[in-house]
């Protein structure tokens, strides 16, 4: 086989693996990444975090859910380059760094955090890196022009719109994909922790009149 056979079968397979690569991060990873925050939401459920944890950690899963939603809506819309890669770069650490944070708010509450549920979070920590890492290889050009400072690109440091748009359908899919399994879910759990929040202060004023009444009697 000549050199020039073997660059031509090179290139046709690194084409056939980006095409596969970008399928799976379309229709793979992303909608598969809904599975175990659905799970990792009814773990909280039934540990019934809205009467340990409560809205304090509530709030931390919203906190996360934005650091992720961020970087991925934008991937959705515009051209991987040196600013967007910044931005997921950046919101990854983050969301590790908050991952933490919530782990050792629900630990230091009353509230269990089993076996089970530790290993959802090995998938939620480890699927962004995961994604991340695919969209680097497949763009490993603006990776380069990242780690020069985009010196020599004009649209570098610029959100461009992607020139393959996705397609509606596929936008609207993950649209409803997104209020079904996050956004419905989890609104659910934080207005749960507000009520349960709510109710267990009508109950310490209630204790403390009746102490006053007694006292005053």
């Amino acid at each position: 086989m000549s050199q020039g056979q073997a660059a031509g079968i090179a290139r046709g397979a690194t084409a056939d693996v980006g095409d596969a690569t970008t399928r799976f991060l379309l229709y793979g990873l992303l909608p598969g990444w809904f599975v175990p925050g659905l799970a990792d939401w009814a773990m909280h459920r039934r540990t019934r975090i809205e009467d340990t944890a409560g809205t304090k950690e509530s709030l931390i899963h919203s906190l996360m859910m934005a650091e992720v939603g961020l970087p991925i809506a934008l991937t959705l819309r515009y051209e991987v380059n040196p600013l967007l890669l910044s931005v997921q770069l950046g919101a990854a650490a983050v969301h590790e760094a908050t991952a933490l944070w919530d782990v050792r708010t629900a630990v230091h509450s009353d509230r269990e955090v089993k076996p089970v549920e530790q290993h959802i979070h090995s998938f939620l920590e480890s699927l962004p890196f995961g994604g991340l890492v695919s969209l680097m290889c497949l763009h490993a050009d603006q990776v380069r022009s990242l780690l020069r400072g985009g010196r020599g690109d004009p649209d570098a440091w610029r959100l461009v719109p992607r020139r393959r748009p996705l397609s509606p359908g596929y936008l609207a899919g993950i649209g409803l994909l997104i209020g079904a399994c996050v956004l419905l879910p989890y609104g659910e759990e934080l207005v749960r922790c507000r009520r349960a929040a709510r109710a267990r202060k009508r109950r310490a004023l209630a204790h403390r009149a009746t102490l006053r009444k007694v006292k005053g009697s």
